[in-house]
């Protein structure tokens, strides 16, 4: 079974790059299946995933796609979450955790590190990547996913796609992963929830993972304005808005 790690100031308090009053934000708004000391609801049974950083391998502007190394996770993340019938780690605290092991530098991690890793953060699954984007603006996203209970690799994906559908693509992506790893089915979700996420997607795709990266920086009112620029082109895009509402409950 998974080494449950027990929660610890120390994790978020060795991590200078959030406020004390945003860290617990984060905290309270990210802790699913733990509402209630006394209730059932403390008992998650889903399977649980984690979303590692993404390799940079793009051929062209690979400084100007650089911050898509945490964009892609979280995006993708946010894609996997749609399935209610799974649990995705939170990227806040997967970056606590990589800082607190050294590893928020990591383009990519060994199967025992990424073993290791999916344990402590619980899940049973840790899915890494890499993306690649040539000259004529194409991407390829591979990604991988590990076992943490088996050890082993076991399965992955490649999915291809010019840049200006990359939140397309990242849904598409999320969809298969769900069926690769034989998780369980995704629910019947609101109406045109895997339907086109619009225009300007390079570009929100960019401001998303600048504010990732800001925020990760303790740069909170930045980041806050990148998400509205990013809800300025898609005003519903659900990832947005929900970064937003944890700084601006804060009245960061």
């Amino acid at each position: 079974m998974p080494r449950t790690v027990p929660a610890r100031r120390s994790r978020f308090e060795s991590f200078p790059g959030w406020s004390v009053a945003l860290r617990v934000a984060i905290l309270a708004t990210g802790a699913m299946g733990t509402a209630g000391a006394q209730g059932a609801a403390i008992i998650d049974t889903r399977p649980t995933v984690a979303v590692f950083y993404f390799e940079n391998a793009a051929i062209v502007d690979n400084a100007k796609y650089e911050p898509l190394r945490k964009g892609l996770a979280t995006m993708l993340g946010y894609e996997m979450a749609r399935n209610s019938a799974i649990r995705v780690v939170e990227r806040d605290k997967l970056q606590a955790l990589l800082a607190e092991q050294n590893l928020q530098n990591s383009d990519r991690v060994d199967q025992a590190t990424a073993v290791r890793l999916g344990k402590l953060l619980g899940a049973r699954h840790f899915v890494d990547g890499t993306f690649v984007i040539d000259g004529n603006k194409r991407v390829r996203i591979d990604v991988r996913a590990v076992n943490t209970e088996t050890g082993q690799w076991d399965y992955v994906e490649t999915i291809t796609g010019k840049v200006d559908r990359l939140l397309d693509l990242v849904g598409e992506l999320g969809g298969k992963l769900n069926k690769g790893m034989k998780l369980p089915d995704i629910p019947i979700v609101k109406a045109g929830a895997s339907a086109s996420r619009g225009a300007n997607q390079e570009r929100i795709s960019q401001l998303l993972s600048r504010a990732e990266e800001e925020m990760d920086r303790g740069n909170a009112k930045y980041a806050a304005q990148l998400y509205r620029n990013v809800l300025a082109l898609n005003k519903n895009y659900e990832l947005a808005q929900n970064r937003l509402a944890v700084i601006e409950k804060m009245g960061k």
